[in-house]
This record gives C-alpha cells, structure tokens and sequence, in this order.
C-alpha cells in the first residue's frame, strides 16, 4: 500500500518558490535535481543541524521523536501530547493532507509554543524584519512563511490550542563564553544523509543561552495569514494554498507552468547525455514551445545581471533574438565595458571589427592599468570559514576564521614562485591574528603590486582588524597588525587590486555569458589564447623552470577536452587529488567526500 503523499514543510517552501516544482520534487530518477548535487548547500544545512542540536539543550528534558515514518512518528507524538507538560523535539503533526515536523513544541496544559530553529544570522541589537514600507523583508519571509504554515496545520490539527510562535536563531549580538563549543556537535554523513553527533561535554557546558535569540513572530505569521503567501510575482492566503497545493501534490499532478525570472534558479534542469529529463525544460516547452535548438540559442534568463527579465517573459519575448536593443540601452565611456554594453554583448553578439576570436578586451584600459602595477607581483587566495556556531570564546556568530592562505610571486621575467602558505591545523588555536602574522611577513619584503580577485580578502581582513581591536587580551603586535591591514586594503598606500574589477570593465568572452566569475573567466582565457595553450600544455607547473610550487610537481594545466578546448582547471584538481591522497575523488561527491575542485 502506497504512502500517504503529505504537503510537508519542505515541500509547501518548494512550491512558493513555483507551484510546478512539486510534480518533480522526489522523482531522482527521472528528473535532475541540482540542488541535491550542491555542497554549499549541503554545508548549510550542516549548520542548520548543528545549530538544531545546540537548541535542544536549553531544553534538557524534551523528549525526541525520532520515528521516520509518518504513520510512527505522529503515533509518537500523540503519545506525548498526552501530558499536560512537555517538551517535543521533531513533534509530527498532520491535518488533511498536510504534515509538519516541529523543530521544538512546548506544551502546558492548552498552551502550546511553536519554535522553529533557523541557522539565519540574527541581531537582536537591530532586528530587520519588516522593512520602511510595513511589508516583510524578502530575506526573512521565507522564515515566516514556514513558521505560518506549521502553525496553519498545529491549529487545524487541534483547534482549541493556544499557540504562540517563535524562530530561535544565532544571534550576532551576542559574543559566546566557552571555547570549542561548535566541536561540540560534530557531523557526520551516511551517503548524502548528514546527522549530529551531539557530545555528551554538551550537558555540562555553562554555555551562554543568549546566543541563539528566540524571537516572538505572532505578529508577522499574522501579516502572512492576512496578507497571504508571496509566490512568484502572486499573493494567495495561505489556507487557500495549502489546499491547493496539497491537493496537486496527493494526486500527483502538475500546476500549470507561469514562468518567470524565477525560473533563473530552477534546479531542475538535466546537462547534456546524463539521462535525465529538465523540469525546466518541460515547463519552457509547453509555455512558449520550445525546441531543444531554442534552448541552445538562450533565454532572457541567461543575461547577466538584468533587471527587466519579468516584463520580457510577460511579453512573450523570451528567447535571447526577441531582446530589442532599447530593452537594454546600452551606454558607456566608450573605453570599457559597462554592464548594459556587456548585456548586449550578450544578446547581439561582439561588434565584428572588435572581435578579438570570441573575446573581447579594452586594451588601451588594460595597458593603462598594467602600468600602475609594480614588480615583483604578488597573488593571494585565502580560504576561510564563517560558521553559525563559533569555535573559539569571545567570538559571534558568523565571525570569519581565517585558516589558510596561499602566495604567488611574479617577478618581471615572468619568474613565478609559490613563496609561502599558511594553514593552521591546531584545531583549538584561534588563527586569525596568526594568519595576518604570517600575510605581514610574506608581502613586506619589497613594494610589489598585491592582487585579489573580488572583495573577500579585503573583506576578511577588514573584519579581522575590528577582532584586533575588540580583543580583551590582543597580541602585543596588534597595533602593528592593523597598521599593516589598513595599508593593503581599500584606502591604503598599497591597497590589494582587484582582478574581478578589472575584468569586469575591459573582458568579455562569449563563454562566460557575462559572467566575471574566476571560475568562469580562467577557462574562457586559457581556450582562447594561442600562447596560454603552448605554455601550459608542457609540465611547467612544480618544475625545476620558472615555475615553482610547494604542492605540485611537473603539473600540465592546458589538457585537451573531448573537443578543442581545454579541460576545466578546477575538474583537473579532482584528478590531482586523487593522485595525491591516494584514493579516488570525484568532483560530483558529497563535501566530505574530500571534494578537491571545490
């Protein structure tokens, strides 16, 4: 006998993001779903579970429903609900064809408190969740839309119950007081199922409470069940929906496709030979009938950073050829590359008498640039983390650890040495001020040029100068730390320069589709410069030649594909990795996995 085919919280967040989704949501055989391939989302809700165990301790008699079938767990639930005082970890609660796991249910007598745990930053010091106009914040209405509807199903499931509603969350206000209170809730992962391993310590541990903030949000659930559900460009009431919704779910069938920019993030979308059917595509194909060469020659949805996609697709004006000039007025200074002028790029192709062989570049800007710059150069990339729940005391929620860097030197012969790393391995040691230590000693030998790409490492180094300053007990070399980051970020004498904003004004490649990012643009470069391919198609990299490294040894990063063109750098660090470690590693696998290219 088939299970009974539940809406479930999950499930109902799905469909206000498109209704359509939950005809091919649980289908992993036949349709794609990208989102259960990403690590980064996976290592989010790895935090989302720590921070759920860190929960439960402030409340040391709850009781857990750990059954996984629903049939079990709501016969759990029930079981407990018969006291008239008692605390419920995962608390299953159905009505009709709805069903909902409650992170934490407080019962006393007929007043119920509903408190769903969220790993989203929070700062009890400046709430945000309701914007100047009196409409909830769009980074927080998710949050309160689920709260909403697991209160919907808690008072239909039993209507006489007072309840109140609550989101418990980090809270970046407030610093902790213990150290190595993250290790207390350890993860670990049975193929792509992650649980915590809650540490016995955690009983013990005189953590302060304050930093998870329980937040009253009555008032907000009932702006959503007045106001209703915002789904896509609509607005429904939330009881209506979840009828709807349940209804379309039970009986398997499709909610008739409205697309939109929305659609830009559709994780259901197959590649090319694996064997699996696109939800994207079938929704695109039975709106605007599509043909899979349609496809090929691109969407409004494709171009970059534009704002005025949702009026295209209410035209009917959805393939790339059908985007006008005047839809994307494209202007600039005539020497770089503004965003309009890279959009039209986009759709209308790089003028002819500028096309550089599928490229194109603002030389006279490039040149100009590159005369600023001073040898020998220096190239960083740092690798940090930012974590709900912090390692070390004193720290807050989200505060950035700075683990590793790397450092590349180029000297004017075009010489390049991997001149120094750093990574911190003492799992108790706070690395922060070590790291910038080290950064100090490896860029104030000479003057040369310090290059990023993007903000990050200014950013990082930003926040770690305020660590510097906020310390209760800072190192004796603090003022000399932040001396040393205010000269090489935004403002100072030897301020980083960013590559990102370099691209950004004077490249463009078609293979890109506008995009700047690294992982974008350093496969463009390499399939399309002659002298890259000759380069890098010998073992130049980790040699006894101009290019030294600390990790690789005669390395050939130019490798031919399937077709003419390279093979992707970051899948050939998976090849690399498994060489190194002495065991097979795959780009696609779970982060734990030893996932090398990411």
């Amino acid at each position: 006998m088939a299970s009974q085919r539940y809406l479930t919280k999950s499930r109902f967040k799905l469909a206000a993001e498109c209704p359509t989704k939950l005809f091919y949501t649980g289908k992993e055989k036949i349709y794609r779903n990208t989102k259960q391939e990403d690590s980064f989302l996976a290592m989010l809700a790895d935090g989302g579970y720590q921070v759920g165990e860190l929960a439960k301790c402030f409340f040391p008699d709850g009781s857990e429903v750990d059954a996984i079938g629903h049939d079990a767990a709501l016969d759990r639930t029930n079981e407990l609900l018969q006291r008239d005082k008692v605390v419920i970890f995962e608390a299953a609660i159905a009505f009709e064809n709805l069903f909902v796991r409650i992170d934490i249910l407080v019962k006393d007598g007929n007043e119920f408190e509903l408190i769903e745990v969220k790993a989203k930053s929070y700062n009890s010091t400046n709430p945000e969740i309701v914007g100047a106009r009196g409409d909830l914040l769009s980074g927080m209405r998710a949050y309160i839309e689920d709260v909403a509807f697991q209160a919907h199903v808690l008072r239909s499931a039993l209507p006489t119950a007072q309840v109140k509603t609550y989101l418990m969350m980090p809270d970046k206000a407030v610093k902790v007081n213990v150290d190595g209170l993250n290790q207390l809730f350890k993860i670990e992962r049975a193929g792509k199922r992650s649980k915590v391993i809650t540490s016995p310590r955690a009983k013990d541990v005189q953590f302060n409470q304050d930093i998870l903030s329980k937040v009253c949000v009555d008032d907000y659930v009932a702006m959503v069940m007045s106001g209703g559900v915002l789904y896509m460009d609509l607005k429904e009431k939330l009881p209506v929906l979840a009828k709807q919704w349940s209804e379309a779910y039970r009986l398997d069938q499709k909610v008739t496709p409205l697309p939109g920019k929305h659609c830009s993030n559709c994780e259901f979308q197959s590649k090319p030979g694996d064997g699996m059917r696109s939800g994207f595509q079938e929704c695109w194909t039975e709106k605007f009938g599509f043909s899979e060469g349609d496809f090929a020659q691109g969407t409004v949805l494709d171009i970059w950073n534009y704002r005025g996609k949702s009026k295209l697709i209410s035209d009917g004006r959805v393939r790339l050829s059908a985007v006008r000039e005047d839809d994307i007025k494209p202007h600039g200074d005539g020497l770089t590359l503004s965003a309009s002028e890279r959009q039209w790029m986009q759709i209308n192709g790089i003028p002819p008498e500028e096309d550089q062989g599928g490229y194109w570049i603002a030389q006279s800007h490039m040149q100009q640039e590159m005369a600023s710059w001073t040898y020998p150069y220096h190239f960083i990339d740092f690798e940090t983390s930012t974590v709900a729940i912090p390692f070390y005391a004193g720290m807050h929620p989200y505060e950035p650890i700075a683990f590793q860097f790397s450092h590349h030197v180029m000297q004017q012969d075009g010489t390049v040495t991997h001149a120094d790393e750093f990574l911190m391995t003492e799992p108790d040691a706070f690395p922060n001020f070590e790291f910038v230590r080290a950064l100090q000693e490896a860029l104030s030998k000479d003057e040369g040029t310090i290059f990023m790409w993007s903000a990050h490492e200014n950013t990082i180094l930003k926040r770690i100068a305020r660590q510097l300053q906020e310390s209760a007990n800072p190192p004796e070399d603090a003022s000399e730390l932040i001396r040393f980051i205010e000269l090489i970020t935004r403002g100072g004498k030897r301020a980083m320069y960013d590559l990102y904003k370099l691209s950004k004004a004077a490249y463009f490649h078609v293979r890109t589709r506008g995009s700047n990012s690294i992982k974008k643009v350093l496969p463009a470069v390499l399939a399309s410069s002659a002298w890259l391919k000759q380069h890098y198609s010998q073992p130049v990299y980790g040699g006894k030649g101009a290019m030294t490294s600390s990790n690789y040894r005669d390395f050939t990063w130019w490798q031919k594909g399937h077709d003419e063109n390279p093979l992707e750098p970051y899948s050939l660090l998976a090849d690399y990795g498994t060489d190194l470690l002495g065991e097979q590693v795959e780009v696609d696998e779970d982060p734990d996995e030893l996932v090398i290219a990411e």
